[in-house]
């Protein structure tokens, strides 16, 4: 798949490298969560380039030094004696080359080091504290574990904490990239559009997946068929990272897959006391979200989360949801299921899709929902521009013929609800046809 984006990224991994060339050594962590394309980025940024990249594979110490060990034989011409068998002995044969010459070193799937060596990281401290003034070196740590990750280079009694000069957060693509997709490959409508962003949710991997399904065939055949790697992808994404309270992690993300957004509405589902696991959710592993009603109160209890990934959420919605029919390989009964709900569930992600259009046009300045105790007078989105003090109140159909005169009445009577003395109104029904219009 072509590459898309990451003009920003590219820019700043190539300033920062040009700046070790030039003295100033630096280390930068690169976050990223599985399947977003870290890898892709850095072949992408580096193809021809002076960098080594090492992986960091599930092979003992021992044998990842051999392995290390030919690339930089092979790749920077260095003779090597003996046979490394730390980690910090290769690091250090770096360091000392970086004193001569400036070089790039990627490390891929930095936090699996932990389950090597643990000592590393405080190895690692101290050949950066002492070689760093003297090296031209851009160290790049890459990692997919977001938790383990931020663990290790901003936890205070972590040896790595205070080290990290850089940081780059990269995410999914915006809508506009998978718009710009479905147009190369002459696959653009606005139901494709929306199809692919509540599938990948703008992750290049998911992308590439859908890319390479048959428009001559059926999507949910294709999509969640016996051999579709979707079916096991939610797991595999999350079972490391929550590890042994992945049970715990999969309810609560399955009851807000399945509308039950609130904490208390979990609680009563799951018979349990859920705050500390929703703020790690939200905090540390970034999957949900805590969305308020828009100009609420700081201290309002109207508190809902959604899942901000997009495919984790329809795998929690459907793959997880029926995950006895896919135990025992009754794939059409899950397909089916997907095609007469497919239709409601995506209606959230519209709602998303239009906010970001919206966003994008650079006229609001506070784009949100609305909505009251026991979700009356909902409005899906409410966006304000402050300066100019006017205010878009819109309801969202995915079908044009479900937009009445009569609901952009009822959207009148629930905008003079809200606290927006002096400003002026526009009302809109909003639906698929609209989708990247002004």
């Amino acid at each position: 798949m072509i590459f898309y984006n990451g003009e920003t990224e590219t820019k700043q991994l190539l300033k920062w490298s040009q700046q070790a060339s030039g003295g100033q050594s630096s280390l930068t962590l690169l976050l990223g969560r599985r399947r977003v394309g870290k890898t892709a980025l850095l072949q992408q940024v580096y193809q021809y380039k002076k960098a080594l990249y090492l992986f960091i594979s599930r092979k003992s110490e021992p044998l990842l030094c051999e392995e290390f060990a030919s690339h930089i034989r092979t790749q920077l011409d260095i003779p090597i004696f003996g046979n490394p068998k730390r980690l910090s002995d290769i690091l250090s044969i770096l360091f000392e080359y970086t004193k001569q010459q400036p070089l790039t070193v990627i490390l891929d799937e930095f936090q699996d080091i932990a389950r090597l060596n643990n000592s590393f990281f405080s190895d690692l401290q101290n050949l950066w504290d002492q070689n760093r003034l003297q090296s031209r070196i851009h160290l790049i740590c890459c990692g997919s574990l977001y938790s383990l990750m931020t663990k290790i280079f901003q936890d205070s009694k972590e040896p790595l904490f205070g080290r990290a000069d850089n940081r780059l957060n990269l995410q999914p693509l915006k809508p506009l990239y998978i718009a710009e997709l479905l147009k190369d490959q002459d696959r653009f409508s606005p139901e494709n559009w929306l199809i692919w962003y509540t599938l990948s949710g703008g992750v290049p991997k998911y992308l590439d997946w859908l890319s390479r399904t048959d428009v001559n065939s059926d999507l949910w055949q294709q999509w969640l068929g016996e051999h579709s790697l979707v079916i096991e992808e939610g797991k595999y994404r999350l079972a490391e990272e929550f590890g042994g309270e992945q049970s715990t992690y999969f309810s609560i993300l399955a009851c807000i897959a399945n509308g039950k957004t609130s904490r208390s509405q979990i609680e009563s589902v799951l018979e349990m006391s859920v705050g500390p696991y929703l703020q790690r959710l939200e905090r540390e592993f970034e999957i949900i979200q805590r969305i308020v009603p828009i100009l609420s109160k700081p201290n309002t209890r109207q508190v809902k989360y959604r899942i901000q990934d997009a495919f984790l959420s329809f795998w929690f919605r459907f793959v997880h949801h029926y995950r006895s029919a896919v135990e025992i390989g009754n794939f059409k009964f899950l397909q089916l299921m997907i095609q007469r709900e497919f239709a409601t569930y995506s209606g959230h992600w519209l709602e998303r899709l239009f906010q970001e259009q919206l966003a994008n046009s650079g006229r609001y300045s506070v784009i949100g929902n609305y909505w009251e105790t026991g979700n009356k007078n909902e409005i899906d989105i409410v966006a304000l521009n402050e300066l100019d003090k006017t205010a878009l109140i819109a309801e969202v159909k995915r079908n044009p013929k479900q937009i009445r005169l009569s609901q952009l009445k009822q959207l009148k009577e629930k905008a003079s609800k809200l606290p927006l003395k002096g400003y002026s109104f526009e009302y809109r029904g909003l639906s698929l046809d609209d989708l990247g219009k002004d």
